[in-house]
């Protein structure tokens, strides 16, 4: 499904099934180097399951035309213009790693709008290192490498994620290279992780919100490691968490521990 935001085509998978703003909504956002794909598993059970699903790739993403997002306020007012280009008037956000700060951002912004959001492999702040930014922005195939080794705690997954065997660590690699490739204007791997790097809102963010939060977080997760989020978790105000047996790249590695949390989070 393409919507058209700020003059440019904005792609959403949709599970699958035709999109009825009638129905429930939940927004999947990805993480730096990623795109909708990295959702599989989890927008197709919501899809066939009674919900319209969004699952976006950010602008200057892929399918997406438009500016890549400099910064996490940028993606969140992205995110609030595509509900509008939609004819959504409240959805539930879930966001992964940079999608979790732009989903935080977006509830702040937008308290009316947003009734629940998941916040999976968060942190605040989301700190990137000196050398992992001078990688993205030089050697970005050094740096595809190192975030796979920080990422992944296992070599292939459970069979829920593509099937017996696939190579975890491969899989994502391949789909970093094919979004750094998309955009050969801008490199939205060192802009992603300056954007991560750069947010300063995330604590204020979180005493703006109302609604309920789910933290999902990776036991094993060596770029966003659970205490990482405590400063988040600390000001929700009606926050729950759920730790699942994965890393970084949880929604592969613990696909069903992420989609029963899920599940249970936002059930009517």
């Amino acid at each position: 499904m393409e919507l058209t935001v700020h003059g440019h085509a904005a792609y959403c998978y949709t599970g699958g099934k035709p999109f009825d703003p009638a129905r429930p909504t939940v927004v999947f956002i990805h993480g730096v180097l990623n795109d909708h794909s990295v959702w599989i598993l989890q927008t197709r059970w919501f899809a066939h399951h009674g919900w319209n699903v969004l699952a976006v790739d950010l602008p200057g993403h892929c399918r997406s035309g438009g500016e890549a997002p400099a910064s996490v306020e940028e993606g969140a007012r992205f995110i609030l213009d595509l509900l509008d280009a939609a004819g959504v008037q409240r959805a539930a956000l879930v966001g992964h790693s940079f999608g979790s700060l732009i989903a935080l951002e977006a509830a702040a912004q937008a308290p009316a709008r947003i009734d629940r959001i998941a916040l999976v492999g968060t942190a605040f702040p989301m700190k990137v290192s000196p050398a992992l930014l001078d990688n993205a922005l030089n050697a970005p195939q050094k740096a595809i490498d190192m975030v796979n080794v920080f990422s992944h705690s296992m070599l292939a997954p459970p069979p829920s994620t593509l099937g017996a065997g696939t190579w975890v660590q491969g899989g994502a690699r391949a789909l970093m290279r094919r979004v750094l490739a998309s955009n050969p204007k801008v490199n939205v791997f060192h802009r992603g992780f300056s954007a991560c790097d750069g947010y300063r809102g995330g604590e204020a963010a979180m005493e703006r919100l109302q609604c309920p939060v789910l933290f999902v977080l990776g036991r094993h997760d060596a770029m966003t490691p659970p205490r990482a989020a405590q400063p988040l978790q600390a000001k929700a105000k009606d926050g729950r968490t759920v730790l699942v047996e994965g890393g970084h790249d949880m929604m592969a590695e613990a696909p069903d521990e992420v989609l029963a949390a899920l599940k249970s989070f936002l059930k009517p």
